[in-house]
């Protein structure tokens, strides 16, 4: 690989990050996706806390992991890369510009004027910073059984529903 197409990988790693909401995490185990931030040349990931995202296996300070990141417009793969994995002391400096920037793309948080508190107190801020592009994406799907969650929110549809929605395709 020359100096060139280093400096194409790393630009496109950067960009393609800035730009996606989500990216795939893989530590030791299966891969997570997460929601983060670009601060500083690195993706800013906060989780493993009550209400919050949970981080995937094995993303540990000093380890490595995969990042995989999707296109934001049709969801498919751009790039992956290797990621050094920090996990950033709470309250230090480097966690509070971190946090700052998290805290603006937090949605729907239930306590939003405590959350920094929040954040040192319960959860994981974790920095992942690029290494090198892997050498070619994956040609096969990936494709897996989604991980177990509380998050569901899958439940009986009401039994008025269906009338409801014929009775309005009537009126068309």
């Amino acid at each position: 690989m020359t100096a060139a197409d280093t400096l194409l990988g790393r630009a496109l790693i950067e960009e393609a990050t800035k730009k996606s909401g989500l990216v795939w995490v893989r530590g030791s185990g299966p891969a997570r996706a997460l929601w983060h931030v670009w601060h500083e040349g690195a993706a800013v990931l906060v989780g493993d806390g009550p209400g919050e995202q949970p981080l995937p296996a094995g993303l540990d300070a000093g380890g490595t992991a995969e990042v995989t990141v999707r296109s934001k417009d049709k969801g498919g793969r751009i790039v992956a890369w290797t990621a050094a994995v920090t996990v950033l002391e709470p309250r230090s400096a480097e966690w509070e510009a971190a946090v700052g920037e998290l805290k603006g793309k937090r949605l729907n948080a239930p306590d939003a004027e405590r959350l920094a508190e929040r954040w040192a107190r319960e959860c994981r801020v974790v920095r992942l910073t690029p290494g090198e592009p892997l050498p070619e994406l994956p040609r096969t799907s990936l494709a897996a059984v989604p991980l177990p969650t509380g998050a569901t929110t899958r439940r009986p549809v009401p039994a008025a529903l269906p009338r409801l929605l014929l009775k309005r395709r009537g009126r068309s």
